[in-house]
Protein backbone atom coordinates (compact mmCIF):
# COMPACT_ATOMS: atom_id res chain seq x y z
CA UNK A 1 0.00 0.00 0.00
CA UNK A 2 2.82 2.40 0.71
CA UNK A 3 4.78 1.73 -2.78
CA UNK A 4 1.28 2.63 -4.13
CA UNK A 5 0.67 5.86 -2.35
CA UNK A 6 4.23 6.24 -3.33
CA UNK A 7 3.83 5.88 -7.12
CA UNK A 8 0.68 7.84 -7.22
CA UNK A 9 2.00 10.47 -5.39
CA UNK A 10 5.21 11.13 -8.30
CA UNK A 11 2.23 10.70 -10.95
CA UNK A 12 -0.02 13.81 -9.44
CA UNK A 13 3.32 15.73 -8.63
CA UNK A 14 4.06 14.89 -12.03
CA UNK A 15 0.81 16.27 -13.43
CA UNK A 16 0.57 19.59 -11.18
CA UNK A 17 4.57 20.56 -12.57
CA UNK A 18 3.74 19.47 -16.35
CA UNK A 19 0.08 21.44 -15.98
CA UNK A 20 2.64 24.53 -14.47
CA UNK A 21 4.80 24.39 -17.22
CA UNK A 22 2.08 24.01 -19.85
CA UNK A 23 0.42 27.30 -18.06
CA UNK A 24 3.95 28.70 -18.81
CA UNK A 25 4.23 28.02 -22.12
CA UNK A 26 0.19 29.19 -22.48
CA UNK A 27 1.22 32.45 -20.44
CA UNK A 28 3.84 33.09 -23.23
CA UNK A 29 1.60 32.87 -26.33
CA UNK A 30 -1.16 34.67 -24.13
CA UNK A 31 0.88 37.38 -23.61
CA UNK A 32 1.83 38.12 -27.14
CA UNK A 33 -2.09 37.95 -27.56
CA UNK A 34 -2.65 40.69 -25.70
CA UNK A 35 0.03 42.74 -27.56
CA UNK A 36 -1.83 41.90 -30.81
CA UNK A 37 -5.51 42.58 -29.07
CA UNK A 38 -4.03 45.69 -27.57
CA UNK A 39 -2.90 46.92 -31.32
CA UNK A 40 -5.98 45.94 -32.82
CA UNK A 41 -7.43 47.92 -30.12
CA UNK A 42 -5.39 50.85 -30.70
CA UNK A 43 -5.29 51.28 -34.37
CA UNK A 44 -9.20 50.75 -34.77
CA UNK A 45 -11.15 51.00 -31.69
CA UNK A 46 -14.32 49.00 -31.69
CA UNK A 47 -15.10 49.70 -35.06
CA UNK A 48 -16.83 48.83 -38.13
CA UNK A 49 -13.01 47.39 -39.58
CA UNK A 50 -12.48 45.42 -36.95
CA UNK A 51 -16.05 43.83 -37.14
CA UNK A 52 -14.81 42.91 -40.35
CA UNK A 53 -11.68 41.44 -38.89
CA UNK A 54 -13.10 39.09 -36.72
CA UNK A 55 -16.08 38.14 -38.76
CA UNK A 56 -13.45 37.03 -41.53
CA UNK A 57 -12.14 34.53 -39.49
CA UNK A 58 -15.10 32.72 -39.15
CA UNK A 59 -15.26 30.39 -42.25
CA UNK A 60 -11.52 29.79 -42.00
CA UNK A 61 -11.45 28.59 -38.45
CA UNK A 62 -14.70 26.57 -38.87
CA UNK A 63 -12.68 24.69 -41.55
CA UNK A 64 -9.92 24.57 -39.35
CA UNK A 65 -11.59 23.02 -36.64
CA UNK A 66 -13.59 20.39 -39.10
CA UNK A 67 -11.33 19.50 -41.09
CA UNK A 68 -7.94 20.76 -40.80
CA UNK A 69 -7.56 19.27 -37.05
CA UNK A 70 -8.83 15.83 -37.93
CA UNK A 71 -4.73 14.80 -38.36
CA UNK A 72 -4.25 16.28 -34.65
CA UNK A 73 -1.11 15.90 -32.24
CA UNK A 74 -3.49 13.83 -30.16
CA UNK A 75 -4.61 11.42 -32.91
CA UNK A 76 -1.24 11.44 -34.09
CA UNK A 77 0.96 10.66 -31.16
CA UNK A 78 0.12 7.13 -30.21
CA UNK A 79 -0.14 6.51 -34.25
CA UNK A 80 3.23 7.58 -34.40
CA UNK A 81 4.66 5.72 -31.74
CA UNK A 82 3.41 2.73 -32.66
CA UNK A 83 4.97 2.94 -36.43
CA UNK A 84 8.24 4.34 -34.79
CA UNK A 85 8.30 0.72 -32.75
CA UNK A 86 6.81 -1.58 -35.59
CA UNK A 87 8.36 0.52 -38.53
CA UNK A 88 11.38 1.62 -38.03
CA UNK A 89 12.18 4.60 -39.80
CA UNK A 90 9.36 5.25 -41.55
CA UNK A 91 7.28 7.89 -38.91
CA UNK A 92 8.70 10.41 -41.57
CA UNK A 93 7.49 8.68 -44.61
CA UNK A 94 3.86 8.33 -42.86
CA UNK A 95 3.79 11.83 -42.26
CA UNK A 96 4.80 12.73 -45.50
CA UNK A 97 2.02 11.05 -47.64
CA UNK A 98 -0.35 12.29 -44.96
CA UNK A 99 0.63 15.94 -45.76
CA UNK A 100 0.35 15.26 -49.06
CA UNK A 101 -3.37 13.97 -48.73
CA UNK A 102 -3.94 16.97 -46.47
CA UNK A 103 -2.27 19.57 -48.95
CA UNK A 104 -5.31 17.92 -51.05
CA UNK A 105 -8.19 17.81 -49.23
CA UNK A 106 -7.72 21.40 -47.62
CA UNK A 107 -6.66 22.99 -50.68
CA UNK A 108 -9.34 21.37 -53.01
CA UNK A 109 -11.98 22.36 -49.95
CA UNK A 110 -10.62 25.52 -49.45
CA UNK A 111 -11.01 26.26 -53.30
CA UNK A 112 -14.33 25.84 -53.07
CA UNK A 113 -15.06 28.10 -50.52
CA UNK A 114 -12.89 30.84 -52.10
CA UNK A 115 -15.28 30.52 -55.00
CA UNK A 116 -18.50 30.67 -53.27
CA UNK A 117 -17.40 33.06 -50.88
CA UNK A 118 -19.76 35.56 -52.16
CA UNK A 119 -22.33 33.26 -51.47
CA UNK A 120 -20.94 32.07 -47.65
CA UNK A 121 -20.00 35.03 -46.18
CA UNK A 122 -23.30 36.74 -45.91
CA UNK A 123 -24.47 33.04 -44.57
CA UNK A 124 -21.98 33.53 -41.68
CA UNK A 125 -22.73 38.09 -40.92
CA UNK A 126 -25.86 38.34 -42.67
CA UNK A 127 -26.07 42.31 -40.94
CA UNK A 128 -22.47 43.11 -42.37
CA UNK A 129 -22.80 44.09 -46.90
CA UNK A 130 -19.24 45.10 -47.16
CA UNK A 131 -17.38 43.14 -50.42
CA UNK A 132 -13.90 43.83 -48.02
CA UNK A 133 -14.94 41.05 -45.85
CA UNK A 134 -15.03 38.59 -48.61
CA UNK A 135 -11.73 39.76 -49.73
CA UNK A 136 -10.49 39.23 -46.27
CA UNK A 137 -12.38 36.16 -45.81
CA UNK A 138 -10.45 34.42 -48.85
CA UNK A 139 -7.11 35.63 -47.94
CA UNK A 140 -7.27 34.00 -44.61
CA UNK A 141 -8.97 30.73 -46.32
CA UNK A 142 -4.86 30.10 -46.28
CA UNK A 143 -4.87 30.25 -42.69
CA UNK A 144 -5.95 26.86 -41.92
CA UNK A 145 -4.07 25.02 -44.41
CA UNK A 146 -0.83 26.65 -43.14
CA UNK A 147 -1.94 25.58 -39.24
CA UNK A 148 -3.24 22.17 -40.41
CA UNK A 149 0.15 21.40 -41.90
CA UNK A 150 2.25 22.60 -38.85
CA UNK A 151 -0.01 20.53 -36.76
CA UNK A 152 1.25 17.27 -38.98
CA UNK A 153 4.89 18.23 -39.15
CA UNK A 154 4.49 19.43 -35.44
CA UNK A 155 3.35 15.84 -34.50
CA UNK A 156 7.19 14.75 -35.42
CA UNK A 157 8.93 17.70 -33.30
CA UNK A 158 6.73 16.24 -30.09
CA UNK A 159 7.59 12.84 -30.91
CA UNK A 160 11.29 14.24 -30.80
CA UNK A 161 10.56 15.62 -27.47
CA UNK A 162 11.45 19.38 -29.32
CA UNK A 163 9.23 20.83 -26.81
CA UNK A 164 10.39 23.93 -26.80
CA UNK A 165 10.68 24.24 -30.56
CA UNK A 166 6.51 23.86 -30.80
CA UNK A 167 6.18 25.65 -28.23
CA UNK A 168 7.27 28.94 -29.82
CA UNK A 169 5.35 28.19 -32.57
CA UNK A 170 1.96 30.11 -31.86
CA UNK A 171 4.11 33.15 -30.61
CA UNK A 172 5.27 33.32 -34.07
CA UNK A 173 1.72 33.01 -35.24
CA UNK A 174 0.94 36.38 -33.08
CA UNK A 175 4.01 37.78 -33.76
CA UNK A 176 3.07 37.60 -37.93
CA UNK A 177 -0.54 39.45 -37.14
CA UNK A 178 1.14 41.70 -35.22
CA UNK A 179 3.22 42.38 -38.32
CA UNK A 180 0.54 42.84 -40.61
CA UNK A 181 -1.39 45.65 -38.39
CA UNK A 182 2.25 47.17 -37.76
CA UNK A 183 3.47 47.28 -41.59
CA UNK A 184 1.11 45.82 -44.15
CA UNK A 185 -2.27 47.63 -42.95
CA UNK A 186 -0.63 51.07 -44.16
CA UNK A 187 0.27 49.98 -46.74
CA UNK A 188 -2.48 47.13 -48.11
CA UNK A 189 -5.26 48.57 -46.11
CA UNK A 190 -8.11 45.86 -44.42
CA UNK A 191 -6.52 43.34 -46.82
CA UNK A 192 -3.38 43.79 -45.00
CA UNK A 193 -4.37 42.66 -41.65
CA UNK A 194 -5.39 39.40 -43.63
CA UNK A 195 -1.43 38.77 -44.92
CA UNK A 196 -0.02 39.58 -42.03
CA UNK A 197 -2.49 36.88 -40.51
CA UNK A 198 -1.07 34.22 -43.03
CA UNK A 199 2.62 35.38 -42.32
CA UNK A 200 2.13 34.30 -38.77
CA UNK A 201 0.17 31.07 -40.10
CA UNK A 202 3.36 30.80 -42.26
CA UNK A 203 5.75 31.29 -39.35
CA UNK A 204 3.87 28.67 -37.08
CA UNK A 205 4.53 25.88 -40.01
CA UNK A 206 7.82 27.00 -41.06
CA UNK A 207 9.86 27.13 -38.07
CA UNK A 208 9.43 23.05 -37.94
CA UNK A 209 9.77 22.00 -40.97
CA UNK A 210 13.64 22.61 -41.20
CA UNK A 211 13.80 19.70 -38.02
CA UNK A 212 11.18 17.68 -40.54
CA UNK A 213 13.81 17.91 -43.20
CA UNK A 214 16.34 16.32 -41.26
CA UNK A 215 14.89 13.27 -40.58
CA UNK A 216 13.68 12.54 -44.58
CA UNK A 217 14.16 8.99 -45.93
CA UNK A 218 14.07 7.31 -49.46
CA UNK A 219 12.17 4.60 -47.29
CA UNK A 220 8.21 4.65 -48.14
CA UNK A 221 5.59 3.07 -46.46
CA UNK A 222 3.62 0.77 -48.01
CA UNK A 223 0.11 2.30 -49.44
CA UNK A 224 -1.86 -0.73 -47.86
CA UNK A 225 -0.32 0.37 -44.75
CA UNK A 226 -0.35 3.84 -44.65
CA UNK A 227 -4.27 4.22 -45.41
CA UNK A 228 -4.67 1.57 -42.41
CA UNK A 229 -2.82 3.79 -40.09
CA UNK A 230 -4.29 6.64 -41.76
CA UNK A 231 -8.11 5.31 -40.67
CA UNK A 232 -6.35 4.84 -37.22
CA UNK A 233 -5.51 8.54 -37.26
CA UNK A 234 -9.14 9.57 -38.33
CA UNK A 235 -10.66 7.20 -36.28
CA UNK A 236 -9.31 8.49 -32.87
CA UNK A 237 -9.39 12.48 -34.25
CA UNK A 238 -12.73 12.59 -35.52
CA UNK A 239 -15.13 12.78 -32.21
CA UNK A 240 -12.41 15.55 -31.13
CA UNK A 241 -13.04 17.34 -33.96
CA UNK A 242 -16.43 16.77 -33.49
CA UNK A 243 -16.22 18.66 -30.15
CA UNK A 244 -14.94 21.40 -31.55
CA UNK A 245 -17.40 22.03 -34.45
CA UNK A 246 -19.64 22.24 -31.71
CA UNK A 247 -17.93 25.38 -30.32
CA UNK A 248 -17.07 27.21 -33.86
CA UNK A 249 -21.23 26.74 -34.55
CA UNK A 250 -21.88 28.41 -31.28
CA UNK A 251 -19.38 31.39 -32.18
CA UNK A 252 -20.43 31.37 -35.73
CA UNK A 253 -24.24 31.56 -34.83
CA UNK A 254 -23.67 34.47 -32.13
CA UNK A 255 -21.22 36.37 -34.54
CA UNK A 256 -24.30 36.15 -37.37
CA UNK A 257 -26.65 37.68 -34.56
CA UNK A 258 -23.91 40.39 -33.65
CA UNK A 259 -23.45 41.51 -37.24
CA UNK A 260 -27.26 42.62 -37.08
CA UNK A 261 -26.21 44.94 -34.17
CA UNK A 262 -24.85 48.30 -34.07
CA UNK A 263 -21.06 48.81 -35.67
CA UNK A 264 -18.06 47.83 -33.21
CA UNK A 265 -20.27 44.57 -31.54
CA UNK A 266 -18.82 42.21 -32.88
CA UNK A 267 -15.68 43.37 -31.63
CA UNK A 268 -16.59 43.84 -28.13
CA UNK A 269 -17.75 40.60 -28.08
CA UNK A 270 -14.52 38.71 -29.56
CA UNK A 271 -12.28 41.03 -27.41
CA UNK A 272 -14.21 39.85 -24.09
CA UNK A 273 -14.15 36.25 -25.38
CA UNK A 274 -10.16 36.62 -26.49
CA UNK A 275 -9.95 38.43 -22.70
CA UNK A 276 -11.52 35.14 -20.97
CA UNK A 277 -9.77 32.59 -23.30
CA UNK A 278 -6.55 33.49 -21.61
CA UNK A 279 -7.08 32.29 -18.22
CA UNK A 280 -8.96 29.47 -19.48
CA UNK A 281 -5.79 28.30 -21.62
CA UNK A 282 -3.42 28.81 -18.74
CA UNK A 283 -5.64 26.68 -16.21
CA UNK A 284 -8.52 24.72 -17.90
CA UNK A 285 -6.12 23.97 -21.11
CA UNK A 286 -3.10 22.99 -19.28
CA UNK A 287 -4.47 20.87 -16.81
CA UNK A 288 -6.62 18.68 -18.44
CA UNK A 289 -3.44 18.63 -21.80
CA UNK A 290 -1.56 17.35 -18.80
CA UNK A 291 -3.66 14.97 -17.23
CA UNK A 292 -5.03 13.10 -20.69
CA UNK A 293 -1.27 10.81 -21.29
CA UNK A 294 -1.99 9.29 -17.72
CA UNK A 295 -6.05 9.04 -17.66
CA UNK A 296 -4.88 7.11 -21.28
CA UNK A 297 -2.46 4.76 -19.68
CA UNK A 298 -4.06 3.82 -16.41
CA UNK A 299 -7.54 2.92 -18.52
CA UNK A 300 -5.42 1.02 -20.58
CA UNK A 301 -4.04 -0.89 -17.41
CA UNK A 302 -7.50 -1.18 -16.03
CA UNK A 303 -6.64 0.57 -13.09
CA UNK A 304 -9.69 1.78 -12.45
CA UNK A 305 -9.25 3.00 -8.69
CA UNK A 306 -5.73 5.17 -9.23
CA UNK A 307 -8.03 6.35 -12.37
CA UNK A 308 -10.73 7.88 -10.26
CA UNK A 309 -8.17 10.22 -7.92
CA UNK A 310 -6.35 11.29 -10.81
CA UNK A 311 -9.35 12.61 -12.28
CA UNK A 312 -10.35 13.62 -8.70
CA UNK A 313 -7.61 15.20 -8.07
CA UNK A 314 -7.30 17.26 -11.62
CA UNK A 315 -11.16 18.25 -10.68
CA UNK A 316 -9.95 19.81 -7.52
CA UNK A 317 -7.51 21.70 -8.78
CA UNK A 318 -9.75 23.02 -11.60
CA UNK A 319 -11.75 24.50 -9.55
CA UNK A 320 -8.78 25.68 -7.08
CA UNK A 321 -7.40 27.68 -9.58
CA UNK A 322 -10.62 28.73 -11.52
CA UNK A 323 -13.07 30.24 -8.78
CA UNK A 324 -10.27 32.61 -7.54
CA UNK A 325 -9.73 33.58 -11.62
CA UNK A 326 -13.37 34.29 -12.24
CA UNK A 327 -14.05 37.02 -8.90
CA UNK A 328 -10.82 38.61 -9.36
CA UNK A 329 -11.08 38.95 -13.03
CA UNK A 330 -15.12 40.68 -12.59
CA UNK A 331 -13.76 42.97 -9.82
CA UNK A 332 -10.63 43.60 -11.80
CA UNK A 333 -11.96 43.76 -14.87
CA UNK A 334 -11.97 47.46 -15.84
CA UNK A 335 -8.19 47.63 -14.80
CA UNK A 336 -7.46 44.72 -17.12
CA UNK A 337 -9.29 45.99 -19.77
CA UNK A 338 -8.18 49.29 -19.89
CA UNK A 339 -4.36 47.81 -19.42
CA UNK A 340 -4.68 45.77 -22.19
CA UNK A 341 -6.65 47.25 -24.66
CA UNK A 342 -7.03 51.00 -23.56
CA UNK A 343 -4.92 52.74 -26.12
CA UNK A 344 -5.46 54.65 -29.19
CA UNK A 345 -8.81 54.52 -30.63
CA UNK A 346 -10.43 52.57 -27.98
CA UNK A 347 -12.18 54.28 -25.97
CA UNK A 348 -13.35 54.15 -22.51
CA UNK A 349 -16.82 53.72 -23.65
CA UNK A 350 -15.59 50.72 -25.77
CA UNK A 351 -13.04 49.71 -22.46
CA UNK A 352 -16.52 49.61 -20.18
CA UNK A 353 -18.87 48.03 -22.95
CA UNK A 354 -15.59 44.47 -22.97
CA UNK A 355 -15.55 44.97 -19.66
CA UNK A 356 -18.82 43.86 -19.20
CA UNK A 357 -18.62 41.54 -21.22
CA UNK A 358 -15.96 40.06 -19.92
CA UNK A 359 -17.40 39.49 -16.62
CA UNK A 360 -20.20 37.63 -17.96
CA UNK A 361 -17.88 35.68 -20.20
CA UNK A 362 -15.80 34.55 -17.30
CA UNK A 363 -18.42 33.28 -15.38
CA UNK A 364 -18.09 29.91 -17.27
CA UNK A 365 -14.64 29.59 -16.66
CA UNK A 366 -14.53 27.05 -14.04
CA UNK A 367 -17.46 25.17 -16.31
CA UNK A 368 -15.33 25.56 -19.58
CA UNK A 369 -12.28 24.04 -17.86
CA UNK A 370 -13.62 21.13 -16.29
CA UNK A 371 -15.80 20.71 -19.59
CA UNK A 372 -12.39 20.13 -21.14
CA UNK A 373 -10.94 17.62 -18.51
CA UNK A 374 -14.39 15.77 -18.66
CA UNK A 375 -13.98 15.51 -22.92
CA UNK A 376 -10.67 14.46 -22.20
CA UNK A 377 -11.44 11.87 -19.82
CA UNK A 378 -13.99 10.00 -21.89
CA UNK A 379 -11.47 10.05 -24.65
CA UNK A 380 -9.07 8.33 -22.04
CA UNK A 381 -12.02 5.62 -21.51
CA UNK A 382 -12.96 4.96 -24.85
CA UNK A 383 -16.00 6.62 -25.09
CA UNK A 384 -16.24 9.75 -27.59
CA UNK A 385 -19.45 10.02 -28.01
CA UNK A 386 -20.86 11.31 -24.43
CA UNK A 387 -18.68 14.55 -25.29
CA UNK A 388 -19.91 15.27 -28.64
CA UNK A 389 -23.56 14.86 -26.88
CA UNK A 390 -22.68 17.94 -24.36
CA UNK A 391 -21.51 20.08 -26.86
CA UNK A 392 -24.93 19.70 -28.77
CA UNK A 393 -26.26 20.69 -25.75
CA UNK A 394 -23.75 24.04 -26.00
CA UNK A 395 -25.19 25.12 -29.32
CA UNK A 396 -28.42 24.17 -28.45
CA UNK A 397 -28.75 26.48 -25.53
CA UNK A 398 -26.51 29.18 -26.84
CA UNK A 399 -28.53 29.88 -29.71
CA UNK A 400 -31.93 29.57 -28.06
CA UNK A 401 -30.61 31.62 -25.18
CA UNK A 402 -29.20 34.24 -27.39
CA UNK A 403 -32.39 34.87 -29.04
CA UNK A 404 -34.37 34.80 -25.98
CA UNK A 405 -32.13 37.36 -24.10
CA UNK A 406 -32.15 40.09 -27.24
CA UNK A 407 -35.80 39.33 -27.39
CA UNK A 408 -36.11 39.90 -23.32
CA UNK A 409 -33.75 43.24 -23.18
CA UNK A 410 -35.59 45.02 -26.49
CA UNK A 411 -39.00 44.12 -24.64
CA UNK A 412 -38.67 44.26 -20.69
CA UNK A 413 -37.02 47.83 -20.10
CA UNK A 414 -37.00 46.79 -16.16
CA UNK A 415 -34.23 43.67 -17.05
CA UNK A 416 -32.28 45.77 -18.89
CA UNK A 417 -31.74 48.64 -16.65
CA UNK A 418 -31.13 45.93 -14.02
CA UNK A 419 -27.93 44.81 -15.91
CA UNK A 420 -26.88 47.94 -17.16
CA UNK A 421 -27.00 49.04 -13.50
CA UNK A 422 -25.30 45.96 -12.41
CA UNK A 423 -22.16 45.92 -14.65
CA UNK A 424 -22.51 49.37 -14.63
CA UNK A 425 -22.57 50.16 -18.43
CA UNK A 426 -26.33 52.57 -18.12
CA UNK A 427 -24.96 54.60 -20.37
CA UNK A 428 -22.81 53.44 -23.05
CA UNK A 429 -24.50 52.86 -26.32
CA UNK A 430 -24.85 49.31 -27.98
CA UNK A 431 -25.09 47.11 -24.32
CA UNK A 432 -27.02 44.53 -26.57
CA UNK A 433 -24.57 43.36 -26.79
CA UNK A 434 -23.98 41.35 -23.71
CA UNK A 435 -26.94 39.58 -24.23
CA UNK A 436 -24.55 37.27 -26.58
CA UNK A 437 -22.08 37.48 -23.80
CA UNK A 438 -24.48 36.20 -21.41
CA UNK A 439 -25.42 33.72 -23.90
CA UNK A 440 -22.19 32.35 -24.48
CA UNK A 441 -22.25 31.77 -20.64
CA UNK A 442 -25.35 30.18 -20.27
CA UNK A 443 -24.17 27.29 -23.14
CA UNK A 444 -20.87 26.87 -21.71
CA UNK A 445 -22.79 26.16 -17.99
CA UNK A 446 -25.55 23.76 -19.58
CA UNK A 447 -22.43 21.56 -21.68
CA UNK A 448 -20.76 21.78 -17.65
CA UNK A 449 -23.67 20.40 -15.84
CA UNK A 450 -24.78 17.93 -18.02
CA UNK A 451 -21.67 16.25 -18.69
CA UNK A 452 -20.71 17.15 -15.41
CA UNK A 453 -23.98 14.49 -14.01
CA UNK A 454 -22.93 12.15 -16.45
CA UNK A 455 -19.64 11.89 -15.37
CA UNK A 456 -19.75 11.46 -12.03
CA UNK A 457 -22.25 8.98 -12.37
CA UNK A 458 -20.17 6.96 -14.86
CA UNK A 459 -16.76 7.41 -13.43
CA UNK A 460 -18.17 7.24 -9.53
CA UNK A 461 -16.10 10.81 -8.35
CA UNK A 462 -15.98 11.25 -4.90
CA UNK A 463 -17.95 14.40 -4.50
CA UNK A 464 -16.98 15.37 -0.26
CA UNK A 465 -13.63 16.68 -1.24
CA UNK A 466 -14.56 18.70 -4.07
CA UNK A 467 -17.19 20.17 -1.93
CA UNK A 468 -15.21 21.04 0.23
CA UNK A 469 -12.80 22.59 -2.27
CA UNK A 470 -15.11 24.43 -3.57
CA UNK A 471 -16.41 25.69 -0.69
CA UNK A 472 -13.15 27.33 0.71
CA UNK A 473 -11.83 28.25 -2.04
CA UNK A 474 -15.34 30.71 -3.14
CA UNK A 475 -15.24 31.66 0.43
CA UNK A 476 -11.59 32.51 0.63
CA UNK A 477 -11.60 34.20 -2.90
CA UNK A 478 -14.55 36.19 -1.82
CA UNK A 479 -13.00 37.61 0.83
CA UNK A 480 -9.63 38.39 -0.75
CA UNK A 481 -11.38 39.83 -3.40
CA UNK A 482 -13.54 42.58 -1.08
CA UNK A 483 -10.02 43.61 -0.09
CA UNK A 484 -9.35 44.43 -3.50
CA UNK A 485 -12.48 46.16 -4.15
CA UNK A 486 -12.12 48.47 -1.25
CA UNK A 487 -8.55 48.92 -2.28
CA UNK A 488 -9.70 50.23 -6.09
CA UNK A 489 -13.03 52.37 -4.33
CA UNK A 490 -10.02 53.90 -1.98
CA UNK A 491 -7.44 54.91 -4.68
CA UNK A 492 -10.25 55.77 -7.29
CA UNK A 493 -12.32 54.03 -10.20
CA UNK A 494 -10.29 53.44 -13.21
CA UNK A 495 -12.65 55.83 -15.22
CA UNK A 496 -10.86 58.88 -13.65
CA UNK A 497 -7.51 57.43 -14.02
CA UNK A 498 -6.15 57.91 -17.45
CA UNK A 499 -2.43 57.16 -16.96
CA UNK A 500 -1.86 53.42 -18.13
CA UNK A 501 1.67 53.40 -15.45
CA UNK A 502 -1.18 54.10 -12.76
CA UNK A 503 -3.53 51.82 -13.84
CA UNK A 504 -1.25 49.38 -13.71
CA UNK A 505 0.09 50.15 -10.25
CA UNK A 506 -3.31 50.37 -9.25
CA UNK A 507 -5.15 46.84 -10.41
CA UNK A 508 -1.39 44.60 -9.31
CA UNK A 509 -1.13 46.45 -6.27
CA UNK A 510 -5.33 45.47 -5.80
CA UNK A 511 -5.16 42.04 -7.01
CA UNK A 512 -1.95 41.17 -4.83
CA UNK A 513 -3.39 42.47 -1.76
CA UNK A 514 -6.48 40.32 -2.31
CA UNK A 515 -4.43 37.19 -3.14
CA UNK A 516 -2.34 37.48 -0.22
CA UNK A 517 -5.84 37.25 1.83
CA UNK A 518 -7.35 34.10 -0.20
CA UNK A 519 -4.04 32.55 0.10
CA UNK A 520 -3.86 33.22 3.98
CA UNK A 521 -7.25 32.36 4.38
CA UNK A 522 -6.78 29.34 2.62
CA UNK A 523 -3.23 28.47 4.83
CA UNK A 524 -5.31 28.71 8.23
CA UNK A 525 -7.69 26.41 6.79
CA UNK A 526 -5.35 24.26 5.72
CA UNK A 527 -6.18 23.68 1.90
CA UNK A 528 -5.24 21.02 0.94
CA UNK A 529 -4.72 22.08 -2.74
CA UNK A 530 -2.65 24.98 -1.40
CA UNK A 531 0.11 22.71 -0.11
CA UNK A 532 0.05 20.40 -2.90
CA UNK A 533 0.42 23.88 -5.63
CA UNK A 534 3.31 25.06 -3.26
CA UNK A 535 5.22 21.78 -3.01
CA UNK A 536 5.01 21.75 -7.18
CA UNK A 537 6.57 25.00 -7.38
CA UNK A 538 9.20 24.39 -5.25
CA UNK A 539 9.84 21.44 -7.16
CA UNK A 540 12.33 21.87 -9.81
CA UNK A 541 10.70 21.34 -13.23
CA UNK A 542 12.98 18.87 -14.68
CA UNK A 543 10.75 16.91 -17.61
CA UNK A 544 8.63 18.29 -20.13
CA UNK A 545 5.65 17.16 -20.70
CA UNK A 546 4.47 14.36 -22.46
CA UNK A 547 1.76 16.45 -24.31
CA UNK A 548 2.26 19.96 -25.75
CA UNK A 549 0.14 22.51 -26.27
CA UNK A 550 -1.75 22.22 -29.58
CA UNK A 551 -3.04 25.14 -32.04
CA UNK A 552 -6.63 24.19 -31.33
CA UNK A 553 -5.97 24.48 -27.83
CA UNK A 554 -4.83 27.99 -27.76
CA UNK A 555 -6.92 31.01 -29.08
CA UNK A 556 -6.15 32.83 -31.93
Amino acid sequence: MARFWSVFGKEVRGMHQAAYLLAFFALCSQLLALVRDRLLAASFGASHTLDLYYAAFRIPDFLFATVASLLSLYALLPVLTRLEREHKGLVVSFLEQSLVVFFTTMGAISFVAFIFAPELVPLVTPGIHDPQLILLARILLLQPILLGASNIVGALTQLRHRFFLYSISPLLYNLGIIIGVLALYPRMGVAGLGWGVVLGAFLHFAIQVPFFGIEHSNKRLPSKTFFKELAAVLGLSVPRTLGLAATQISLLALVAIASFLVPGSISVFMFAYNLQAVPLTIIGVSYSVAAFPTLARLHAAGDHGEFVRYIETALRHIFFWCIPATIFVIVLRAQLVRVILGAGAFDWGATRLTAAALALFILSLAAQSITLLIARAYYAAGNTKKPLYFGLADISVSIVSAIFFLALFHANPFVRAFLESLLRVGDVPGTIVLMLALAYCCGAVAEFVIGLVFFLHDFRIPRLAIFELIFQSFSASVIGAGVSYLFLNYTGIAGTINKTSILIGQGATAGVLGLLVTAGILALLKNRELAEAVSAFKRRFRDTPKVALETTDISS
